[in-house]
Formats: structure tokens, sequence, C-alpha cells
């Protein structure tokens, strides 16, 4: 079976369509920007009023989060039904501005009762809360927004070869460590435990494949790169049994959690676990907490002390990230704190956030940034060329410097969700977000082979296809394949568990030559199938179609046995 005992963004999520990645300010913050104002003259509200139309479109857009919940309307019933919705300044907003103060004070009470996490994790939660409900944000002024240079996106290409001299291979790599985000689970693709551990390609998981990978290196260069695994509470004690087997490998591992956040009532404003417990009262706050946790945990200043300098972080199920000598040599000899790999758009990325020039720094943009009147135009490959693969090169010195200075504040992501039926927010980071302060920060143009994701199992029928090999526990791709793109794999959600996908199929059809497929509905693959060109599959209400044992199937509609 392709998941373990323990086998489950999102990663942590990043922040991508409306209305989940709306950054601050929120309903809350732009009562009380708006009620300060009222008690300012009249001469500071005319300076204020070319950004008022900006603060009442960010407004609107909050709403449409949180229309619905008792704590918006708790919000908006303390302003005038005018000023609400114009963002004309009220005069009563002081005793709004106390409330926000209060909720704050309140809910620092309530956590600090909370035994389950650490001073820490209740500091960084109230910190990100305040944040939020302050309004802190950066506006992007469109106009503002330039084409990064290759200065600045850097093309793969014209990177240096790294040295030829395996000592000075060596040299380079014993400054690196991995870092793997470990938090997910395998829900969606119908497991349990953590993402990481589901099987992948010939009995192999993900976290088998990475250990393999280090390995292969450490054993090739005669180096000593450690693996670090960033767990959440949901994966940290599967995660901790898992990796006992990897106890007589040549490589150091260690495992750290990331923060756990109390989820939001937004009713009251209380934190969930103190009126529920268990899991579900909690959350993972988003990748963009790797650093403080990275910090928190004391890996950091271990790793400081070993004499690393670069950590590469990456999803862990993102088969094609793997260690690029060329890449790491590139950093070090330019002294890049902080390096993001992109690559082409094509028309599946089109919602990814892509990196620009804003005001002298590299900058990542969010489609939840843009405004309504831009958004088809961020959507455009010809404009916005490239996207973020969270494939992340950073500075471990950088990293300790910007941490104890809490200078890393992130834009931050509210995401509603509901939990047995209570409404609760929870406020996420990413840490893609974090590029614009770190110094001499770069992308860099990587070929889409280090963008190999596996998010369902239309993506493990591309990895276990014979569009793939597998030498050393790297995924590479096939050369017979004329095409660069791969194949546009679209299956139904009948294939969803990776259960009912394995059951489907009993062997992984030929895809080398094949351009999309498209399967809905009950059928069933039998072995030394071959599928080229354009190919749809789809069985017919109530009726079972199975695909032959040899069938060859090219640029075909099949919708019933008379088809094949």
């Amino acid at each position: 079976m392709i998941c373990s005992a323990a086998c489950p963004s999102g990663p942590a999520r990043s922040s991508a369509e409306r209305p989940h990645g709306l950054a601050a300010p929120s309903p809350a913050s732009d009562v009380i920007q708006l009620g300060v104002r009222g008690r300012r003259s009249s001469k500071r509200q005319e300076q204020q009023a070319s950004q008022r139309s900006v603060r009442v479109r960010a407004l609107e857009r909050s709403r449409a989060l949180c229309r619905a919940s008792a704590w918006w309307r708790s919000w908006s019933s303390a302003m005038p039904a005018a000023d609400a919705a114009s963002g004309t300044p009220a005069m009563a907003a002081s005793a709004t501005v106390v409330s926000v103060d209060e909720k704050i004070e309140k809910l620092r009470a309530e956590v600090a009762k909370l035994g389950q996490i650490s001073e820490n994790e209740k500091s960084g939660f109230i910190s990100l809360v305040s944040r939020y409900l302050s309004g802190e944000a950066e506006q992007i002024e469109w106009s503002k927004i330039q084409t990064p240079t290759d200065e600045v996106v850097v093309p793969y290409d014209t990177l240096a070869s790294p040295p030829e001299d395996l000592e000075e291979t060596k040299k380079l790599l014993d400054k690196l460590v991995v870092l793997k985000l470990n938090g997910g689970l395998g829900t969606t693709m119908g497991c349990t435990g953590p993402k990481s551990v589901i099987e992948v390609r010939n009995g192999f998981t993900f976290l088998d494949l990475i250990v393999i990978q280090i390995e292969s290196l450490n054993k090739k260069y005669g180096c000593s790169v450690p693996l670090l695994l960033m767990n959440s509470f949901n994966t940290h004690d599967d995660t901790q049994k898992i990796v006992e087997k990897y106890a007589n490998s040549n490589i150091e591992i260690h495992t750290f959690n990331q923060s756990q956040y109390p989820r939001i009532v937004t009713e009251d404003f209380s934190p969930l676990p103190s009126k529920k417990s268990g899991k579900d009262g909690w959350y993972p706050p988003g990748h963009g907490d790797v650093f403080p946790s990275l910090n928190n945990s004391g890996k950091l200043d271990l790793l400081l002390t070993q004499g690393k300098e670069y950590v590469f972080v990456a999803n862990s199920d993102n088969l094609g990230a793997i260690v690029d000598i060329k890449i790491l040599n590139h950093l070090i000899n330019n002294q890049n704190e902080y390096c993001m790999e992109v690559t082409p758009k094509t028309l599946a990325d089109v919602k990814g956030g892509t990196l620009i020039s804003y005001e002298g720094r590299v900058q990542l943009l969010e489609i939840a940034q843009v405004p309504d009147e831009h958004v088809n135009e961020f959507k455009s490959i010809e404009k916005f060329k490239i996207f973020n693969t969270n494939n992340l090169w950073v500075n471990l010195k950088a990293i300790k410097r910007l941490v104890e200075a809490e200078a890393l504040r992130m834009e931050i992501i509210p995401n509603p969700k509901e939990v047995d039926g209570v409404k609760v927010l929870q406020l996420e980071t990413a840490a893609g977000a974090a590029i614009r302060f770190f110094d001499k920060a770069i992308g860099i143009n990587v070929p889409r082979s280090r963008f190999l994701p596996v998010k369902a199992t239309s993506d493990l029928l591309l990895v276990q296809s014979d569009l793939y090999t597998l030498v050393d526990g790297f995924v590479t791709r096939n050369p017979a394949r004329a095409n660069p793109a791969n194949p546009s794999i679209e299956l139904g959600p009948e294939f969803k568990k990776v259960a009912n996908f394995l059951a489907r199929f009993k062997s992984i059809p030929s895809i080398v030559e094949l351009d999309s497929l498209k399967v809905s509905g009950d059928v069933w693959f039998g072995s030394g199938i071959t599928l080229k060109g354009k190919v749809t599959i789809t069985a017919k209400p109530g009726v079972k179609l199975e695909i032959p044992d040899g069938a060859v199937l090219e640029n075909k509609d099949v919708n019933g046995p008379e088809d094949l």
C-alpha cells in the first residue's frame, strides 16, 4: 500500500486566490484608521484623502472574508452605516480604538492560560494578531512595479560552473544544510499522517528519496550536508518514528516543530482551544514561520557553530528540489543573503506569485495584492513570465540577524475556516514574502525540471510513468520526450485517493508521446497501455469501462468499448 501507517502550504498555504490571500488591513483596522482621522484636522484629512480609496477597496475585500461572521458584524456596528459603507471619517471611533486594545489584551490573557505552547509561540501569535488588527500592510502602487532585470532575476544558464576540483566542491557543500517543509498531511490524497511518507515510485516515499539524494551527495564529495525536517504538530509524532529507519545512513537528520497557534473564534475573538480540546483548536501558521521556528528550536545556533552558512528550503513533495552546486556557488561568491528559484509560467501557473522590482528592492507579488482591475494582467504569461517555485536559499547569519531584530514582517494571509460549525480565523505568512527584508536578495530563473510537485494523483501518474526514471534518489526526465512541457493530466474523482488510483491501473501507461489525458467515470486500465497525443476517456454513468491490456490510444475520444 502506498500509504504507510503514518501516511497526507501545504504545504503551508501561500496566498493564492481571493479571498483567502488578502493581507491586512482587516475590518477592525479600517475602523481604527477611519475613527482616528475623524478627530484630526481637516488638513490631515485632505492629505489622506488620496489613500482613502485604497483603504476602502481593502475594506471591501476584507468584508468578503468576514461578512458572514458575527465578529465582522460587531465591528461594523461600531460605525454609522454610512461610514462603514463609504469610508467617511467617523467621530465616534475613539471607543473602537479602545475596543481593539481591549480585545488584544483579552486575547493575550486567554492565550497565557494555554499550557500546550511555549512562551515564544504565545508571543509570536499575539504579535501576528496585533499586526493584523493594526492594518499594517504595504499597499502596492501598480505604476511603480518594474520587471526585474537579469541582475535581479538571474538566468540559470548564466551562472558560473562550480569548481571542478572535488575538494573545492566539498568545501562549498560543507557550508550547506537542506531543510524540507514537512508539516503537510496527505488527507487530500486519501492518506493519513505526513504527506512525505506517501510512496512515490519503486516503493520509495518522498522522504526516502530525499535521504537517498543527500546520502549520494555526501558519499560522492566526502561532505557532510545535514537534513532538517520542519514538522507541524500534525506530523511530528509520526515523523519521529519514521526517521528511526535512517539511523544507519551517513547523514545527520534533525527535526523541529514549527509554531502551533490557536485558531481565533470570530464571534468573540477568543482562542478556540479555550473552548474546545484537541488538535482542531490549533493550526501551523504557514511556512513563513520557518525562520523564527528555526531560531527558537536552537537548531539555527547549532548549525552556525558547525560552520554552516546557507539553508536550502523546499517543499518535501517537490521532487525537482534537489541540491544544485551551481546555485550555491553563485550565492556564496556574490554574498546574496536570499535567493528564490523562479521558473517560466505556463497557463497552469497563472495564479502563482511572481518577483517584481519595487522601489529599488526585489519583492514577491501575490495575486491577493493585485487590484481587481489588474488581475488579468497579473495572470498574463506575457508580462509576468515567472512564478515562485518555493525553492529558497537563505543565509543563516542573515536569518539570525533579522529574527532577533523582529524585522521579518511578512504580509499576513487571513484564512477563514469553520470547525464543527464554529467560524474561526487563522493568520499565516509565507516564506517567499521574506525576500524583501534580506540584503542582496535575488531570484534565479531555473529550468522547469526543478519544479516537480506532487499535489494529486494526476502528478503521481506522471512521476510513476516512463516519462521519468529514478537513479540514486533523483527523478530524471526521459530524454526520449521531445516536448519540453509535461502532458496535461486530468483524472476524475474516482482516482483522487491513492489507493483507488493504484487499484485502477494494472500498470502505469506509457505517456512519453502524450499531450493530454482526461479521464472521467468508472474507468479501469489494463497493463502495457500506450497513450499518445490527445486522449479523452469517458465512462457512461453506471457503466464500467475497461481499457484492455496492450491498447494503443492516439488522439482518441473513448466513450465505450466500441471506440477501442
